[in-house]
């Protein structure tokens, strides 16, 4: 069976295709199972080869580009980095009828955090910090720009786009009020930073609630470090936004542009996925959602230092989307 298409041009896969490209590529590993993993991941189509190896090959041509970038400057990132990130163990050629060239990396053990129901949120905040600054400090010669390295200001015209086509589904009112408010924060002028530029809940693993991995870095490059902050709504609860914003040490307009970013990605999430992929359409929802919250918050106390009122561990928001096991990558959206 074919993995399930969530867009037009995307190349067919299975197990069986796999099955020949790894035993015509790479024929030492051609006795061992394959299987398909369940994901929702948008950009690629994932196959378990053996106990310790993914097969990776990119559903559609845009993402099929990021397979040399990765195989240059993961080994490269990774020694300065606090988790463990993909290693690359082979890329494969287009034969076979399949277009492009695909991937070999190293399985990596652990689940996707369940947005809603994390174990140590305060905890993964910090976590995540801790990696998103090893990650921006990393020295930025020669690096290529970020798949999101345009400014905020930039994607006004596909945001608003996005809420058109979204009325009935979203409030159209409040959405527009929020990115507006996020496009009065002043640019970020600071020179290009290494960013992930997808930190989605289906693109981080955990061990016991915990960061172990962050993996499919196929939107890496130079750009804003605002468009990190995206996992603040999309996976942090209300209540350890402050740990997380505090140990990255996020300014007014960092925070700002990182709310802006993650409401623009999420209303184009929603609005390509919402047919097809039930995961991420879900959690697109829940992240509108959690910047309506935050935004309305900000209105009513803008003394507060991260957009909503002081909280503790029991300060509830409302019912997150939940993943669908254990992904592995929830991908980029196309704008």
């Amino acid at each position: 069976m074919c993995a399930r298409k969530m867009h037009t041009d995307e190349a067919d896969t299975d197990v069986p295709l796999v099955r020949r490209l790894v035993a015509a590529q790479f024929p030492r590993w051609a006795d061992l199972p394959v299987t398909a993993v369940d994901s929702a991941g948008t950009s690629n189509a994932m196959f378990r080869l053996g106990d310790d190896m993914v097969v990776r090959l990119p559903r559609i041509a845009g993402a099929a580009h990021d397979v040399a970038k990765e195989h240059r400057w993961l080994p490269r990132l990774a020694p300065s980095l606090p988790v463990a990130v993909p290693g690359p163990l082979g890329k494969g050629m287009p034969a076979d009828g399949y277009p492009w060239h695909w991937s070999v990396y190293r399985w990596l053990d652990g689940e996707t955090p369940a947005v809603g129901s994390l174990t140590a949120p305060h905890a993964l905040a910090a976590d995540l910090a801790e990696f998103l600054t090893a990650l921006h400090r990393i020295d930025p010669a020669d690096g290529p720009l970020s798949y999101r390295s345009e400014p905020l200001a930039a994607r006004d015209q596909a945001t608003r786009a996005a809420v058109a086509e979204l009325t009935g589904v979203v409030d159209t009112d409040v959405a527009i009020a929020a990115w507006e408010a996020a496009l009065q924060a002043p640019a970020w002028s600071g020179p290009a930073v290494w960013i992930h530029a997808d930190l989605q809940p289906g693109n981080l693993l955990t061990v016991r609630g915990r960061l172990a991995a962050v993996i499919d870095f196929g939107c890496l490059g130079l750009g804003d470090p605002a468009v990190d902050l995206i996992v603040a709504w999309y996976l942090l609860p209300a209540h350890a936004r402050g740990v997380f914003r505090t140990a990255l040490g996020a300014d007014d307009a960092t925070w700002a542009r990182g709310r802006g970013w993650a409401l623009s990605i999420a209303l184009n999430e929603l609005r390509y996925y919402r047919d097809t992929n039930p995961v991420m359409a879900a959690i697109a929802r829940q992240v509108i959602e959690e910047v309506r919250i935050e935004h309305t918050h900000a209105a009513v106390c803008p003394r507060t230092t991260d957009g909503v009122r002081s909280a503790g561990p029991d300060h509830t928001v409302s019912a997150q989307a939940r993943g669908a096991g254990r992904g592995t990558g929830g991908d980029r959206c196309p704008e």
